[in-house]
């Protein structure tokens, strides 16, 4: 974890409560936590995720390990201590918009079982949901669609995660979606309905 360096410091209340934002916006704040390899299918399913929460008039927004790695995490590579410390990052950002009451829809490979356990910790009891995007490793390398898979076989993508690094799998997530079982449009029913079952929306 990161060592605390800023002093004098103290965290200051609003006078806006999370019940205030739950009646305005009529939704729970959640972090939905995406992990799963490269080609899984967990940014495709972010996206229809987050379309579908919108068009039933709930508030949501994707934080994607790409777009997050072009501006607030641009200055981290791919080793275990800079993966860390993206998810770390991740996490506090998730919190924050968790608070504001936003169902917040994370992307990432984070393929560090201590790393997404540190995620959850940083959240409230039911705020935060770990999906297991499964998908065998055969099956996205056939997907590919950014040509990694290949690139790491050739060794000229370096501590690529399924291949050359690790991927530790989620021992008890919220919920397992196999997307090479599942169509996309099956997988986000999915966690629609989940997240209509244990109250964080309705669509009625």
């Amino acid at each position: 974890m990161a060592v605390q360096k800023s002093t004098n410091i103290k965290w200051h209340h609003g006078k806006i409560a999370k019940e205030d934002r739950i009646k305005l916006l009529k939704q729970k704040g959640v972090t939905i936590w995406l992990t799963g390899l490269s080609g899984s299918g967990k940014s495709t399913i972010a996206v229809e995720l987050e379309h579908a929460l919108v068009e039933n008039k709930h508030l949501a927004y994707i934080l994607d390990g790409d777009n997050i790695r072009h501006g607030l995490n641009k200055n981290l590579g791919f080793s275990p201590e800079d993966r860390s410390e993206n998810i770390r990052r991740i996490g506090e950002v998730a919190k924050l918009f968790t608070d504001a009451n936003v169902i917040t829809i994370t992307a990432f490979i984070s393929p560090y079982r201590q790393d997404r356990d540190n995620a959850r910790k940083l959240l409230k009891e039911g705020e935060f949901i770990e999906i297991y995007i499964k998908c065998p490793l055969e099956v996205c390398e056939q997907r590919d669609t950014k040509g990694l898979y290949k690139k790491a076989r050739e060794g000229t993508v370096k501590e690529f995660t399924g291949i050359s690094a690790p991927y530790e799998e989620p021992l008890n997530p919220e919920l397992t979606i196999d997307t090479s079982k599942m169509s996309i449009e099956e997988s986000t029913r999915a966690v629609l309905n989940y997240l209509e079952e244990k109250g964080y929306v309705s669509f009625g």
